[in-house]
């Protein structure tokens, strides 16, 4: 254990007298950020505070394994209400670009989101990323500010939910794939069975409905899962050193200087036209899509694995539809019953072999 990781065990219980002053010895679960990050070191299993003095008591990291079910739990929590959020996004578009264009509404959640992650970050006096850190922030926002939101933007004006399922169903073998190429993740070859077979459950659920759109609109959707699948991986890969919330709020002010304009240039002339659906949408993509569900999102990842808590997004087409059935009315059938336990069936299967 370095110096370095002392200091900041011991900044953590000082500025959270309230465990030691309850529990007097404090558990591995909750050390903080540096042993999150540095899960190699010797771990501590925990910190007896006494009048004058802090002890520390260790175990090299091979038995601390109860630290690393702990974390790897929590990321699948934390990644399964990120996927729970951002179901509801794709329906809130739908209902959104029926009264706003999809240019505008691209820019405006963009927009109204970075205002708030600024906000958070000034609040919280966040320290400025390194120099370093830009390049991937900036492949971040491309991929899930801009890139994302944009493309399915533009193709949910002539697709219906179904058809998205196709791309969505995508996802997960997506972002497992730039999790090997950019965060340097090496699955078992289990796990890629399972990806493929659960990919292919939810792309066949949807070519059951006899899909028809050009192939414009295809690769528009095709795009946009491969951008977010890139904007997944290179998120959280730096919420690793820069932290989960940080990374989405600081892609948020980075994209800012140029959403705010053509949020402004594309800004309809009048809002009277515009309903209270429409409204409602732009509100949740604006703050649940792009920014709440991140925060959840990029924990999950990082704690979980990319390319195995990623694996969750299988879930996000049929909670979309559950969400359409509900609010739009939709038929709920018992085939989508059936592949949802299918791919319920796959995450556990990935979830097994991802390491």
């Amino acid at each position: 254990m370095t110096i370095e990781a002392i200091f900041t065990l011991v900044q953590f219980y000082l500025h959270h007298p309230s465990l030691y002053k309850k529990y007097g010895s404090i558990p591995v679960v909750s050390i903080g950020k540096y042993c999150e990050q540095n899960e190699n070191l010797v771990i501590p299993i925990g910190i007896q505070v006494h009048s004058r003095s802090v002890s520390f008591h260790f175990f090299p990291d091979r038995t601390g394994s109860t630290y690393v079910i702990e974390k790897t739990t929590s990321g699948w929590i934390n990644g399964f209400i990120g996927v729970t959020i951002f179901a509801g996004s794709l329906p809130a578009t739908r209902v959104a670009v029926a009264d706003f264009s999809p240019s505008f509404l691209t820019c405006a959640r963009a927009t109204i989101a970075a205002l708030l992650g600024l906000a958070l970050l000034l609040a919280l006096q966040q320290p400025r990323p390194k120099l370093t850190d830009v390049p991937p922030l900036i492949v971040t926002a491309l991929g899930v500010v801009v890139g994302f939101p944009l493309l399915t933007a533009l193709a949910l004006q002539h697709i219906t939910s179904a058809h998205s399922i196709v791309f969505l169903g995508m996802l997960p073998l997506c972002t497992a794939i730039f999790a090997v190429l950019r965060a340097g993740e090496r699955p078992r070859p289990a796990f890629w069975l399972f990806s493929v077979v659960g990919a292919a459950f939810v792309v066949g659920y949807a070519a059951m409905g006899g899909i028809k759109a050009s192939l414009q609109v295809d690769l528009l959707m095709l795009a946009a899962v491969i951008v977010c699948g890139l904007g997944y991986a290179e998120g959280a890969r730096l919420s690793r050193t820069l932290g989960g919330w940080q990374v989405i709020c600081w892609a948020l002010v980075l994209s800012l200087p140029v959403m705010l304009p053509i949020t402004l240039l594309t800004m309809p002339s009048s809002f009277s036209h515009v309903g209270m659906p429409a409204w409602i949408g732009l509100a949740y993509v604006s703050l649940f899509s792009m920014l709440v569900g991140f925060v959840f999102w990029y924990r999950g990842l990082v704690q979980g694995g990319i390319a195995a808590v990623g694996q969750l997004q299988l879930f996000q087409p049929f909670m979309g539809l559950g969400l359409a059935a509900l609010l739009l009315h939709e038929k709920v059938s018992w085939v989508m019953l059936v592949v949802t336990l299918a791919a319920v069936g796959c995450v556990a299967g990935a979830k097994k072999y991802a390491k």
